[in-house]
């Protein structure tokens, strides 16, 4: 990276400097076709801001976590679990996502979901649900039909 403070950005959702990154490690956790950014980590802000780009077709994993989500779409339109609510998204929405609150991401339609990200410096891994939660969260037919894999 250089020394400019400066990081531009391309119509293709990247920035310069910045690295596109795998999600997460493959058989990790269920999730499909989705890449990050980590756009802002420094120790003297007590975030970090990541770009978040989810294909067409691709979803993001069900987890939860001790820390906050804040969510603003970029791009694209999609679908989002928060607790037990699904909710439609479109681009400029804000998204705040409680601790220890089930989520999920899914696109909807043809173009890529783009969303930033922003999240405590230092936090928890996710945790993934069990079988039990799992059916929990099913006995809502919108819930079971947005988390079916």
């Amino acid at each position: 990276m250089s020394d400019s403070p400066v990081r531009r950005f391309s119509p293709a959702f990247r920035w310069d400097g910045v690295d596109a990154l795998e999600y997460k490690t493959e058989g990790s956790a269920p999730f499909r076709d989705v890449s990050r950014q980590v756009l802002f980590q420094d120790e003297e802000l007590a975030c970090q801001l990541r770009y978040f780009e989810v294909q067409a077709q691709g979803y993001s994993t069900l987890e939860r976590h001790q820390h906050v989500h804040a969510v603003m779409v970029m791009r694209g339109k999609g679908r989002c679990l928060v607790g037990d609510r699904v909710h439609d998204l479109k681009t400029h929405d804000l998204l705040t996502i409680p601790a220890m609150t089930w989520h999920q991401f899914r696109t909807e339609g043809p173009e890529p979901l783009g969303f930033l990200c922003m999240v405590n410096a230092q936090r928890d891994r996710p945790q993934l649900p069990t079988e039990q939660e799992l059916q929990a969260l099913r006995l809502d037919p919108t819930v079971a039909a947005f988390i079916a894999f």
